[in-house]
């Protein structure tokens, strides 16, 4: 590392942070008054009540979780049992240097890097309708973030079966090269909004690019920021 690198803002920080010197660096009252100044003090201290459950952390689930974290949603529960692998780079928030980790421990340090000050809570875990109960009981907001369409359907049919006062964010519909515009959120109950195209399946074979299935993130972050605006 030469000098160029040694004072470069990144490598800084992290080097703070390996230190253990990372809160005399920014402290948490100098982050979330910038925040703050961003989206107002009221928000803001929703944002640092809020619980918000993300179950799975792959193309919808990393990019959910960071655009909550910048936001400084503070307390997030991360649910997933897969490891980094080769095929996530090109929609999700992993890098080369974390192939082969759990996603809950990668991602929750791509977090802390972002916001140093939330409360994560990882479980390694696959979510099964045995142990859903146990696992979401805590957040009152329940982000569905799966890849799998038999798995959404499971976690959907759950949580609104066992925690109809919960509120629940969902998304269908991300594959492809349609355009972005075609995604949208729609509120399905007063507790459940879904949001993506409703039309296109991985199965028709055009594939995940990172354009639209973070346009679906997108929308499932905003809607939690806006469901915890009306509720905290």
């Amino acid at each position: 590392m030469d000098l160029r690198d040694e004072l470069n803002p990144a490598n800084v920080l992290l080097l703070k942070r390996k230190q253990g010197e990372f809160n005399s660096f920014i402290s948490r009252e100098e982050l979330d008054e910038a925040l703050a100044e961003r989206h107002g003090k009221d928000l803001q201290q929703k944002f640092q009540n809020a619980k918000v459950a993300i179950c799975g952390l792959g193309g919808l689930g990393s990019n959910v979780a960071v655009a909550l974290a910048r936001a400084g949603v503070r307390h997030l529960h991360l649910i997933d049992f897969d490891q980094v692998d080769v095929s996530n780079f090109n929609r999700q928030q992993y890098f080369v240097s974390q192939l082969g980790k759990n996603k809950t421990e990668s991602l929750s340090d791509t977090l802390l890097q972002i916001y140093p000050y939330l409360e994560i809570k990882t479980d390694t875990v696959k979510i099964t309708r045995e142990n859903i109960h146990d696992l979401l009981k805590d957040e009152l907001i329940i982000c569905e973030a799966f890849d799998k369409a038999e798995q959404k359907a499971m976690l959907v049919e759950e949580v609104l079966r066992q925690f109809p006062d919960k509120y629940l964010v969902s998304a269908s519909g991300m594959a492809g090269k349609k355009s972005v515009n075609e995604i949208k959120t729609r509120k399905i109950t007063n507790h459940f909004y879904l949001c993506g195209d409703g039309v296109s399946d991985l199965a028709e074979g055009d594939g995940l690019f990172a354009p639209r299935v973070m346009a679906a993130a997108s929308h499932e972050a905003m809607a939690i920021i806006s469901i915890i605006d009306e509720i905290y």
